[in-house]
């Protein structure tokens, strides 16, 4: 059985991550451009079914600090890509658990009717099941155009529990099975929190799609996303301007160079767009309500920019 990798028990200097332009060894912090705004997520509420041991945005039955979003609010943001011709292909649902929002079938019906492409992610638990007829009504008229990432953070039972309960692993195994069997293109998210190599994970995966006979590829990127583990508290090194030469990575090859977030805070009364799934809490990445004011540069001001985006190599729609 593998064990669970440590992280790192070295506190976040706290002089870092403190200034948008500039880091705490004085050098000109990093910055991303919105390229194009190939994703739109749509955050429909914080409120889940499970509380998880490392939930980035703390979902749980009792947060609702990201209230329901309705499908008139989702509506005017496809409405707006319209509008201004943004060329946006593809509208993601995260949560919080999606199908926990009583108005999901409702947005899905309205963005694929629209000729976008559509992903949710989801546990496939028992939210999920009540909806059924009505994923299978979409299946049927929008399949080619609808995915279903499933959260399966590790391939053996143990460790998958230990991240998101006792007696999460089998409802989510069932509702797995359950899309496959109905011809839903099914992917999977899982974690690298193990003392494996990513070889090895996506291997036990393959193990894992094998036995329940359902046609995944463990070996695709795109079909099984595996995502860093990630820790604010923990030290990281902040991203600089010199970093993209020194990493020989692409600015725009980073999430907030062709995503966004609409999120709705409690007690707000209108939704806003954040800079991307990873930080919806933290005001500095807030950006304004509408597309067109979210289209600004993005300083590199979280710890999360650096683990989960430029030195994880990770992004929400892979």
């Amino acid at each position: 059985m593998p064990f669970i990798v440590l992280a790192s028990t070295i506190p976040l200097d706290p002089r870092k991550f403190q200034d948008p332009s500039i880091t705490a060894k004085g050098e000109a912090r990093a910055q991303v451009a919105l390229r194009s705004l190939e994703t739109l997520w749509l955050n429909t509420g914080t409120l889940c079914n499970l509380t998880c041991r490392n939930c980035y945005i703390e979902s749980s039955p009792k947060n609702d600090r990201l209230v329901y979003l309705t499908a008139a609010e989702a509506s005017s943001y496809l409405d707006e890509i319209e509008r201004d011709r943004l060329g946006t292909g593809l509208i993601g649902f995260t949560g919080g658990e999606p199908f926990m929002n009583p108005e999901l079938p409702e947005m899905l019906d309205d963005v694929l009717s629209r000729g976008f492409k559509a992903i949710v992610l989801t546990n496939a638990m028992k939210p999920m099941h009540k909806v059924k007829s009505a994923l299978l009504d979409l299946n049927r008229r929008f399949g080619r155009n609808l995915t279903i990432r499933v959260s399966i953070d590790h391939y053996a039972p143990a460790l998958h529990e230990l991240e998101r309960g006792a007696r999460s692993w089998q409802p989510t195994i069932d509702g797995l099975a359950w899309l496959a069997a109905n011809g839903f293109d099914v992917h999977v998210a899982g974690r690298h929190f193990s003392d494996e190599s990513e070889e090895e994970v996506r291997a036990g995966y393959a193990r894992l799609f094998a036995g329940l006979g359902i046609a995944i590829d463990a070996g695709n990127p795109g079909t099984l996303v595996l995502f860093p583990e990630m820790d604010p508290t923990v030290d990281v090194p902040e991203i600089t301007t010199a970093c993209w030469g020194i990493l020989n990575k692409a600015a725009d090859s980073v999430m907030c160079a062709s995503s966004r977030m609409v999120i709705k805070r409690k007690g707000a009364l209108r939704p806003t767009v954040v800079a991307c799934t990873l930080l919806p809490y933290d005001p500095q990445f807030e950006l304004g309500e509408t597309l067109a004011e979210s289209a600004g540069s993005i300083h590199l001001n979280h710890p999360h920019c650096a683990k989960f985006c430029v030195l994880g190599g990770a992004a929400c729609s892979q």
